[in-house]
């Protein structure tokens, strides 16, 4: 029998789907029919895959983020079919960039979930069996709006149009219990489609719905961080990524958030493994290694425990001993208040069965660290996995495993010295490094097919798509005008393209011959876009007052969201408003300098952004950001780093040269000395441009509509706050140090050949920081699995 054509297999789902053909079909339909095509194609290989690796060792990703985007693109690119698919659409009176209207799966927040999505690319590309674990979130974070240059918060309805990548699995169903009441985990399944479609691997994300027949009238209908329609709790749990635990009801949601997709992921690993292996389950650690990714999901340890003993009939030890030697954990952060704690009466008014395993790990942890004596004995308190009367989830995750990592050099020095030096201490060796890495096909490939072609050209293979280290081989270019030209006007393009496109989005015409210097992650302190907007405001003080005589016209573009419940982030995002109004409305000033808050910011939107960027913002405070991911996306994409010695740009710059990039700013020793003694009063008073900015704030220049949050952000500085002292992350210290090297990168982006040789040694050195470089670390050194 003739095999149908693409065009033919389109037309018959969407006949079926909506009545329509391919010239007919809305993109949200033309992408459902599209889906449905493609997984009828790679159905074989996905089952194909699924039974090779039953045959051996798999890892399993845990974690609450997987921050996938738009998926349609990046499948295409993996199966080879984008010129097909182009073509067919194209021939049917169609356009393939209809489908830019989809819009991203809202699974995760920022740089946590983006890793574990390049992870799994990267892991099914390689042949690794490495599977996802998480929670399918109906509404996600939230979308991002602007109203009078605030952030407003909607739901973000991401399945509204369907979810046509995800299959659902009712029969792998499982029960979740919370003692009180009890929910369904409802799995769906989503295709991780390795490059070239030979391998495809699955992201099982867990959907909670009511047990049928249980009385949930007893619990009340509010919601929560605005998530809508609060028919029962069981809905809750899967309803929105991350809800506001400022409250007590916050804090019990989100717990038993985590405890919800770790119980249901636990379960279904325990069947499958009963399934091909029987109930020896000491031979669980042969066949199965488990990532944390960072502490969200370390009850999954207890619930490993809970599971043997009460279900299956292990004691308690060899139980302990078997998930130690199954568990790996990822720490991500050096920051207090991400290293997960809750309150004990609180946590087990959440999970009571959870805490009853915990509290049998802490009698446990006490007798074994007491009779080992030396530094078990001396740091059994730091180490404590219940701690003045607190679940510490982290100590929770480093005794529950077999392998601890950090995720860049300096921070992994920084845990073994300062953040968990009580367990290198105990066990010197358990912490390692693996750095974090990107995957080049949604990177490079996918985002910039302009720059794809220059290099496939100059290297005359493909093959970098899948071995990133063939890049250096372009440095024999470096000094060639002619390819720096070509270079330099794929840049030009690019640029020009995000111009267009933020002009549609936001209003806001950029002229495409400005320096684009762009800050886009996460809004937190320690990130400091605060001091970017200090510093873009000494930019036009300066231009005003004729001390700055030479500047560069630039275009400072952020995009961020602040978590609804944190008043300081969301105030800056204000603030950099505010500022962009300022310099808009003035004539003597806008035709040097633009600035544009994004809204909405997501994976599709840093698809642009990425590529167009002339100066990459990395200007977190020295020893605040454990590695960063968005650094080595701007890299790869030519772009030169703007930022302090910390995370990964450490390692960005050794590779690219200093040269190559704008290093600025006191290093973690030199905080580490000034730290008690620093007053950012007196240094204020002292630097008349620092203290220009700050005071514009407050002085009428910017307006915060009255809520006094302006004055709040100036007071962060120099009052501090009950939880922390003032200039917290070293905004003024820094100032000066910014500002020059900020200025002499404005001034260098005159000599256009020769910062387009800067762009392209980024490009050139960064085969280091693929994610295809990193899973080989974690499934070698880690988790100890082989390649399919």
């Amino acid at each position: 029998m003739k095999k149908s054509s693409l065009a033919e297999d389109l037309n018959r789902e969407l006949l079926a789907q909506c009545g329509c053909s391919i010239a007919g079909a809305k993109p949200f339909e033309l992408h459902n029919a599209l889906t449905k095509c493609l997984m009828n194609r790679i159905a074989p290989a996905w089952a194909e895959s699924k039974k090779i690796y039953q045959e051996q060792k798999r890892a399993y990703y845990f974690s609450a983020e997987f921050l996938v985007g738009r998926l349609i693109f990046n499948n295409l690119l993996a199966l080879g079919m984008t010129e097909e698919v182009r073509q067919v659409l194209r021939e049917n009176g169609s356009d393939l960039n209809s489908l830019e209207e989809i819009e991203d799966a809202a699974l995760g927040n920022g740089g946590l979930g983006r890793l574990a999505a390049c992870f799994l690319d990267s892991a099914a590309t390689l042949g690794y069996p490495l599977d996802g674990y998480g929670i399918r979130y109906r509404y996600g974070l939230f979308r991002q709006g602007l109203k009078d240059g605030f952030q407003t918060e909607t739901a973000d309805d991401w399945t509204r149009f369907g979810d046509p990548w995800s299959i659902r699995k009712d029969r792998d169903a499982a029960d979740v219990d919370f003692g009180d009441f009890s929910v369904r985990a409802v799995p769906y399944d989503m295709p991780v489609i390795g490059y070239g479609g030979r391998r495809i691997n699955t992201l099982r994300l867990w959907q909670s719905e009511p047990v049928e027949g249980f009385d949930f009238s007893k619990f009340n209908d509010q919601d929560y961080d605005g998530a809508v329609e609060g028919k029962n709790r069981a809905e809750d749990l899967s309803r929105v990524l991350y809800p506001n635990d400022s409250t007590d009801e916050g804090k019990l949601l989100r717990i038993r958030q985590q405890y919800f997709f770790c119980s249901a992921s636990v379960q279904d690993l325990l069947r499958r493994f009963v399934e091909r292996y029987g109930e020896d389950f000491t031979r669980l650690p042969e066949f199965t290694a488990i990532q944390l990714n960072d502490t969200h999901p370390t009850s999954a340890v207890c619930e490993l425990v809970r599971i043997l003993c009460e279900e299956h009939g292990m004691d308690f030890e060899p139980a302990f001993q078997t998930a130690q030697k199954t568990f790996r954990y990822t720490n991500h952060t050096v920051m207090a208040e991400a290293l997960e704690t809750w309150d004990l009466e609180l946590y087990e008014k959440a999970v009571p069965r959870v805490c009853a395993v915990l509290r049998r790990i802490d009698e446990y942890q006490k007798k074994s660290f007491l009779a080992a004596g030396g530094a078990a004995a001396k740091n059994l308190k730091a180490c404590g996995v219940i701690r003045d009367g607190a679940a510490h989830m982290a100590n929770l995750a480093i005794y529950g495993s077999c392998a601890v990592n950090g995720v860049a050099e300096l921070h992994t020095e920084i845990l073994k010295n300062s953040v968990l030096k009580e367990w290198n201490e105990i066990s010197p060796g358990l912490i390692r490094n693996e750095t974090n890495g990107i995957t080049q096909r949604r990177w490079l490939a996918l985002c910039n097919p302009e720059l794809s072609a220059l290099v496939t050209r100059l290297l005359g293979t493909k093959d970098w798509v899948t071995d990133l280290n063939l890049l250096s081989r372009l440095e024999r270019f470096a000094d060639d005008p002619a390819v720096l030209e070509q270079f330099a006007a794929v840049k030009r393009e690019k640029k020009r393209q995000l111009s267009d496109y933020i002009l549609k989005k936001e209003s806001v015409s950029i002229p495409d011959d400005f320096l684009f210097d762009i800050q886009v992650k996460r809004l937190h302190e320690y990130k400091r876009q605060f001091l970017n907007a200090l510093s873009i405001l000494d930019l036009y003080f300066g231009i005003k007052d004729g001390s700055l005589k030479s500047f560069t016209p630039t275009a400072f573009l952020f995009g961020a969201k602040a978590a609804p419940g944190y008043a300081r982030a969301k105030g800056i995002i204000k603030l950099i408003n505010e500022i962009a109004r300022l310099v808009d409305s003035d004539p003597a000033v806008r035709d040097l300098i633009r600035v544009v808050f994004v809204q909405n910011y997501n994976v599709s939107y840093a698809e642009k952004l990425v590529c167009a960027a002339d100066l990459s913002e990395q200007i977190s405070t020295a020893g605040t950001e454990a590695s960063g991911t968005g650094n080595m996306k701007f890299m790869l994409n030519g772009t030169p780093t703007l930022g302090t010695y910390d995370g990964a740009n450490i390692e960005i710059v050794r590779e690219s040269g200093f040269e190559n990039n704008y290093i600025f700013g006191a290093r973690v020793e030199e905080l580490d000395r000034i730290r008690e003694s620093y007053d950012p009063k007196a240094l204020l008073k002292n630097n008349p441009n620092a203290k220009r900015a700050l005071d514009a704030l407050t002085d009428g220049t910017l307006d915060d509509g009255g809520c006094g949050i302006f004055k709040e952000l100036s007071d962060s500085l120099l009052e501090g706050a009950s939880w922390h002292r003032p200039d917290q992350y070293f905004l003024l210290y820094d100032f000066d140090s910014y500002r020059e090297a900020r200025l002499r990168a404005n001034s260098d982006y005159l000599d256009q050949a020769a910062f387009a040789r800067k762009e392209f040694m980024n490009l050139v050195h960064s085969g280091k920081f693929s994610s295809d470089r990193t899973v080989t670390g974690y499934a070698e050194e880690i988790w100890q699995v082989q390649k399919t």
